[in-house]
């Protein structure tokens, strides 16, 4: 029995940990990670046919993103979630693959006018169909048996339609360890879903720490700090461009801005238009009205219960098609935009940035996490230029932030949701920047608890209770544009599969078996040379 922490250790995205409990492994998350990474991420300790089960807290793509990669890899077992992330997962997954191709086509039709070999996709739609094949749904707070000596069971997370904490009950030799998993811990009072539930009982816990050193700056009231930015931009005769996770932030801002129209808090433009381009937002939008009854706060519920879809409203224009999305940008006619990706990293919102950051006239309205190197960042830190689609485009636009607006809990919501759980042997610190999944560690011990940071490949053993191996940090020096590590992974995985494969082949006919390594050898004299 035992635990081995893979993705978003000292860092935020990539959120992925390995248990083995009774010959069985299981992966709880496997994300991918975004942004500009600091240090090196240990590898899963066995070939992807050979996880068992995967246990998947939340649909966010820093912890579902390489589930189609899993599944290219040989992965064939099941994929456990709330019934709201197998949803969302169904479409956030579709949408991951087609960047992944996209991005692959844009880089080879480019390349192959400079002689460059071919980029190869992480994944393709067909491993992400096959993933989306492999979901199990529960209903939260529903105990299931996922193995012999394993039990589980999805507590809400407060983070985003879905969102759960994992409860794992693991027995082996007639011990039991009660672990739990935070995932994204959610900030109260957000609009549309409910608060975080609190776990009383553990033995271990992992727990995230995005916001482990610091406070959010809420304002007291976010519709009206929303109304006053709009107004500013509106008088100014500008757009309001706004980066948005297509996922749970935009429709917050939804329903922000339905308030706004009804109270009438914008006098420059009282019938402004609202744009969401971006098709996975709109889908997403349909998955939120779809769960509204297992997941919707008790506000959002009484506009239900008045027949009012709190997601919409007068003037609100979806831009589905390439076309729609362009011609957007040729409106002169003061606008909100909403647009993904929210860290600026990819998707349609650098096309309206490229059409909008040059204007003094225009704000950027940043409102949710942005990441160490992302676009994103950059613009909040107060660059001057950026590269657009190989342009330089000067920043002259007003770039502010929505203060409070967050999904995650802020180091007072950690600490409470920590302090709920009676007397853990240990947590582990995960899903934080360096500074703040330490200062956490540290702000836990003064409360006398004991925590502890993992670096990537940390190795715990919850039978004996304690540390098979205690990693040290490998810190990327260099990481090329080509991501050449990335497809190197997936060469592994393929790798490993086929060592699954030949292992499984004792037993079958020599006229097969010859032919197998026919085709192998044939192969390896080609890569040789």
């Amino acid at each position: 029995m035992k635990i081995k922490f893979i993705g978003a250790c000292h860092e935020v995205t990539g959120s992925c940990t390995y248990i083995e409990i009774n010959g069985m492994k299981i992966l709880v998350d496997f994300g991918m990670e975004q942004g500009v990474d600091q240090f090196e991420n240990a590898v899963i300790p066995c070939a992807p046919s050979m996880i068992d089960a995967v246990l998947l807290t939340h649909a966010h793509i820093d912890h579902s993103g390489l589930l189609p990669l899993l599944y290219a890899g040989g992965f064939q077992g099941a994929i456990h979630a709330t019934e709201a992330t197998c949803n969302l997962c169904e479409i956030m997954l579709r949408d991951s693959a087609h960047i992944q191709e996209f991005e692959a086509e844009w880089r080879n039709r480019k390349g192959k006018r400079q002689g460059k070999e071919e980029y190869v996709p992480l994944y393709t739609m067909s491993d992400a169909e096959g993933a989306i094949k492999a979901f199990v749904p529960h209903k939260y707070d529903e105990k299931f048996t996922l193995f012999e000596g394993v039990e589980v069971r999805f507590v809400d997370a407060g983070h985003l339609l879905g969102s759960a904490s994992i409860e794992l009950w693991l027995t082996e030799d007639d011990v039991t360890r009660k672990i739990v998993f935070s995932g994204d811990i959610g900030n109260l009072n957000q609009p549309l879903i409910r608060d975080p539930s609190y776990i009383t009982e553990a033995d271990y816990v992992v727990m995230e720490s995005t916001y482990g050193d610091r406070l959010h700056e809420a304002p007291p009231d976010y519709v009206t700090s929303l109304a006053g930015i709009i107004e500013a931009t509106f008088q100014k005769g500008g757009n309001l461009v706004i980066p948005s996770f297509a996922v749970g932030r935009t429709q917050e801002l939804l329903y922000f801005i339905r308030q706004i129209k009804e109270r009438g808090l914008v006098c420059a433009n009282k019938n402004f238009e609202v744009y969401i381009d971006s098709p996975l937002a709109i889908e997403a939008t349909n998955i939120f009205n779809k769960n509204k009854d297992c997941c919707f706060d008790e506000e959002a519920i009484e506009y239900v219960k008045r027949g009012i879809n709190p997601l919409s409203f007068p003037g609100l224009n979806v831009a589905v098609t390439s076309d729609e999305s362009r011609a957007i940008n040729f409106d002169t006619k003061p606008k909100i935009i909403i647009s993904a990706s929210g860290m600026c990293e990819a998707g349609r919102i650098k096309h309206h940035l490229k059409h909008n950051l040059w204007r003094e006239e225009c704000t950027v309205l940043f409102v949710g996490y942005q990441a160490m190197n992302t676009l994103g960042r950059s613009l909040l830190n107060g660059a001057k230029t950026v590269r657009l689609f190989g342009e330089e485009i000067a920043v002259k636009a007003r770039i502010c932030r929505l203060q409070g607006l967050s999904g995650h809990a802020d180091m007072n919501g950690l600490i409470k949701w920590a302090e709920a759980v009676n007397s853990p042997k240990k947590i582990f610190v995960v899903h934080g920047e360096a500074s703040a999944a330490d200062s956490f560690v540290k702000t836990l011990g003064e409360r006398g608890i004991n925590a502890y940071a993992p670096y990537s490949g940390t190795e715990f053993d919850l039978l004996e209770e304690k540390f098979i191996t205690e990693a040290t940090p490998v810190v990327i020096e260099k990481r090329s544009s080509d991501k050449p590590s990335t497809v190197y992974t997936r060469l592994v995985a393929v790798v490993e599969r086929l060592a699954v494969l030949v292992k499984k082949s004792k037993g079958r006919t020599n006229k097969d078996l010859a032919r197998l390594a026919d085709r192998l050898t044939e192969i390896c004299d080609k890569w040789e040379k």
